[in-house]
């Protein structure tokens, strides 16, 4: 069961990453507020849900919490200024377009840069153990396949619609033998 909140009777939002380790594609993130009142009974780390339930979590969360954001950051900047920075930079895009500002911040993972203002706490497996990070998480997963599934009908040899940009043999091969696109990650390897 996942927990409402980590702090109680403050605006808390919850930060989660879509796409790091992709060899194409942006690197996505979202920032969710719930209400303190917030039940479902499916709400999980999007890793452990099918694409289905993400999508049919999506408007639920979308229309129910207080604020939310998605924040994007492109391959060209991920190759100025690398992946972990780079999904640190699209949870505060992210932050900075809620149009609720938070009192604290809940990010997934154990790396972060200080947000302007606003404490904040890393937790490890923490889609998997706060709903804000959860929803946040499944927000990013699902504007990053919209964003991979559109850009695979610019570029169809690489198998964008079911990879998403992932490196799976399909793709290394495609890579090998179409070339990168401007959406490939130049700084990435392909081992």
């Amino acid at each position: 069961m996942l927990k409402p909140f980590m702090i109680p009777h403050v605006l808390e939002c919850g930060c989660d990453e879509a796409g790091r380790g992709c060899l194409a594609g942006s690197v996505f993130a979202a920032a969710v507020i719930l209400p303190p009142d917030f039940t479902n009974d499916i709400l999980n780390d999007s890793k452990q849900l099918t694409e289905k339930q993400r999508y049919a979590l999506r408007p639920i969360i979308e229309q129910q919490a207080i604020a939310w954001a998605v924040g994007e950051v492109t391959a060209a900047e991920i190759d100025q200024i690398n992946i972990l920075n780079a999904s640190i930079l699209a949870m505060h895009r992210a932050i900075d377009a809620l149009k609720v500002r938070p009192e604290h911040i809940l990010v997934d993972g154990n790396r972060f840069k200080p947000y302007p203002f606003i404490p904040h706490r890393t937790v490890v497996k923490g889609d998997a153990t706060y709903m804000s990070i959860a929803a946040a998480s499944i927000l990013a997963k699902t504007y990053r396949d919209d964003y991979m599934v559109q850009l695979a009908q610019e570029y169809p040899h690489y198998g964008w619609e079911v990879n998403k940009g992932y490196p799976t043999p399909q793709h290394k091969k495609a890579i090998r033998e179409f070339g990168c696109t401007p959406y490939h990650r130049m700084t990435f390897k392909m081992e």
